[in-house]
């Protein structure tokens, strides 16, 4: 008796085993529609250096369905709104007609000089220090930004730069000549810090702001 169960059984798993093997991509397609449905993105309120402007590269967005991306210029777009809005994370979904998303995801996210070049038409207080994409088979993407300045920092490079504007224009000047005078400012107080320059490390905080305000070191960046 007991072997027959067992025979039974037995049977009763690899009929099972040969429907799910017969029927795996219908099964695939199910699971991954159950995954898939229901999603939405979330948009959070943007900061205060948010800017409102187009560019030819990059756009900003501003609907919640042009974040659901259907080209490599769509994707281009909501890796800049995600900086450009100050975010420390954001999701977002491939749909299922756009083939090559999780491709072309995996392009952007392993370029550095693209997210180098994104990150150049953001806010300074917006840029990344560090930028990871985390994606899954069911087109799941996340964004995680850490960002190049923190709230304290941001806090103390406003004090001193509005002082440092008090101190070289005044209202009597034109735009041109305001733009002239913080432009020799920098000029005629900062160096080119040539170790950071050619890759090796320096004493000087030279590819941010500080690096200009304080050591009077800095880089193209």
């Amino acid at each position: 008796m007991i072997k027959m169960k067992n025979a039974i059984s037995l049977l009763v798993s690899s009929v099972i085993f040969l429907i799910i093997i017969l029927n795996i991509d219908v099964i695939s397609e199910r699971v991954k529609q159950i995954f898939t449905s229901n999603r939405e993105v979330i948009i959070n309120p943007s900061n205060d250096y948010k800017r409102n402007f187009t560019y030819k590269f990059v756009k900003q967005l501003d609907k919640k369905e042009d974040y659901e991306p259907h080209s490599y210029e769509d994707l281009l777009n909501i890796f800049y709104s995600a900086l450009n809005e100050g975010w420390d994370e954001f999701e977002f979904y491939c749909p299922t007609d756009y083939l090559y998303c999780l491709e072309d995801v995996s392009k952007i996210s392993y370029d550095e000089i693209l997210l180098s070049n994104i990150n150049n038409f953001v806010n300074p207080y917006n840029s990344y220090s560090t930028i990871k994409t985390l994606y899954d088979d069911t087109g799941a993407v996340t964004i995680k930004i850490t960002h190049l300045y923190n709230k304290d920092e941001i806090e103390k490079l406003d004090k001193d730069i509005n002082k440092l504007i008090k101190e070289n224009i005044n209202d009597e000047m034109n735009s041109k000549e305001k733009i002239r005078a913080i432009h020799d400012y920098i000029i005629n107080n900062t160096k080119y810090d040539q170790k950071k320059g050619n890759g090796n490390e320096s004493e000087y905080d030279s590819s941010r702001i500080g690096g200009v305000l304080y050591d009077h070191y800095s880089i193209c960046s």
